[in-house]
């Protein structure tokens, strides 16, 4: 009788042992829709710029992207001042430059199989023509674009960034981008008696989308 009690009373504890020695199903892998819409928001050296994105998951690690995006360049050797009547004012500056880059690109996820679903870093390559637009800084802001001249320059960028979250709808993002586009024209005129023919600068870039 009292073996009888032992084991009823055991028996529970040795079925409690075996399922904590049990191994835990593996997590399956998370999906994303393969396609992304959206918007890039820029910081730059010359201020705030705007662009918009499409991209398409070719593999788990490869997606392929076409964007554009429009900012102002300035020259390192721009220096602003407020006058007296909150006028900004640039000394021996000639024109305004900002560029419209249109890319096509691919872009490579890293870590994908040592990190979680709610990081997903990566890094991009895109390449493709750069509409250089410039504009007399003498003139009103809105007004000089009745003035504006257009070059086409060739250029891309290189960035690193990384996506967050595993909402598979919305899509959240950040990376920095150095942007490169060189002109055959003999360049364009920023600053007065200054031509350049090659336009560079880095980009803090957030990232907003929605996938489907």
């Amino acid at each position: 009788m009292r073996k009888l009690a032992l084991i009823l009373l055991l028996s529970p504890m040795f079925l409690f042992a075996q399922k904590l020695g049990d191994v835990a199903p593996p997590v399956e892998p998370m999906t994303f829709p393969a396609n992304t819409l959206g918007l890039d928001i820029m910081i730059g050296e010359g201020g705030f710029g705007l662009g918009g994105f499409y991209r398409r998951e070719l593999s788990d690690e490869l997606t392929g992207f076409v964007d554009f995006s429009i900012s102002e360049v300035k020259d390192e050797r721009e220096f602003e001042y407020i006058d007296y009547w909150g006028r900004i004012i640039v000394v021996g500056k000639q024109n305004r430059i900002f560029q419209i880059p249109f890319s096509v690109g691919l872009q490579y996820r890293l870590f994908k199989e040592s990190l979680t679903e709610n990081l997903r870093p990566y890094i991009a390559l895109g390449v493709g023509p750069n509409l250089v637009v410039t504009t007399p800084f003498e003139k009103e802001f809105f007004s000089s674009f009745g003035s504006a001249k257009a070059q086409v320059a060739l250029g891309g960028y290189a960035g690193i960034g990384a996506n967050f979250g595993i909402n598979k709808r919305n899509l959240l993002g950040l990376n920095v981008r150095y942007y490169y586009s060189h002109l055959f024209n003999g360049g364009v005129e920023g600053m007065k008696g200054v031509f350049r023919e090659n336009l560079s600068g880095v980009y803090l870039t957030i990232t907003l989308g929605t996938m489907y």
